[in-house]
């Protein structure tokens, strides 16, 4: 009965079969262990910060370009506080408020984005602390620039004077003549008062959309391998049932039409 496996129709469902099945579970496989390996990047990302929060600072220009190997080091600059700018919508625990960015004229005329600290509610230049006169030493952890609509980060325009969504040399740069470095600095301890805004792990580091997603890729080629078994034991299972019914002498509906048809034109040929 199952000799029709050995034709070829068969043969060639069968090799698909086999090439389909491994390649769905390696594919399945293959997604999980990118999931896995985000959740590691994760799990060491934020046991990272709180080991750089400990070592000792370094000088700037030893830790550019940020990456996620020097992002969120401890790092120390000299310089003069020049423009301020208020971040809104921040978030610290629990409570919406706005971060204070001073940019710091460091010796070479670049300035370096400083994050001084955190207030709570709306931005309000009133209630901001001054910065610091004369040339200042800082010391806090190095982060990467951001990027407008990413990991949370506003893509708002249009905001008042004086305010930036997001702490980036691309937009900032736009707002003095002078140029920027492309990472900022979060201190250690809020200036004036202000609540410190802790360092975040890099980007790319993290639980994000792009993890889940291989998660939800895993799924779905363990589904296709399913699905490949499922469709072949239907096809085997309704070929046994079509042998089976020829062997009773059941044939198809659409048999006895064709052999009625086939009837009338031997008659006239006759």
């Amino acid at each position: 009965m199952y000799r029709f496996l050995l034709t070829p129709r068969w043969f060639g469902i069968n090799v698909f079969v086999l090439l389909a099945i491994p390649f769905c579970i390696f594919m399945g496989s293959w997604q999980l262990s990118r999931f896995e390996d985000r959740m590691t990047e994760s799990r060491d990302a934020k046991q990272q910060v709180s080991t750089d929060e400990r070592e000792a600072a370094r000088p700037l220009a030893e830790l550019l370009p940020v990456d996620k190997v020097t992002s969120g080091k401890q790092v120390t600059a000299t310089g003069r506080y020049d423009k301020q700018l208020l971040v809104p919508d921040r978030q610290l625990g629990d409570r919406e408020g706005y971060c204070v960015l001073t940019l710091l004229r460091t010796d070479n005329g670049k300035a370096l984005p400083v994050v001084r600290g955190w207030l709570p509610g709306t931005p309000d230049p009133a209630k901001v602390p001054a910065a610091p006169k004369g040339e200042v030493t800082v010391t806090g952890a190095l982060q990467a620039s951001e990027t407008p609509g990413d990991n949370g980060v506003s893509a708002q325009g249009g905001l008042p004077a004086g305010q930036t969504a997001a702490i980036s040399a691309a937009s900032l740069i736009n707002l003095v003549p002078y140029g920027v470095y492309d990472a900022w600095v979060t201190l250690n301890t809020g200036d004036s008062g202000m609540n410190a805004v802790p360092a975040t792990a890099p980007a790319d580091s993290g639980l994000d959309l792009k993890a889940f997603q291989n998660l939800g890729y895993t799924g779905e080629w363990f589904v296709f391998a399913g699905f490949v078994v499922f469709m072949w034991f239907r096809l085997l299972r309704r070929e046994v049932e079509f042998i089976r019914d020829a062997e009773l002498g059941i044939l198809p509906d659409d048999e006895p039409r064709e052999r009625d048809q086939e009837q009338p034109q031997e008659k006239a040929s006759a």
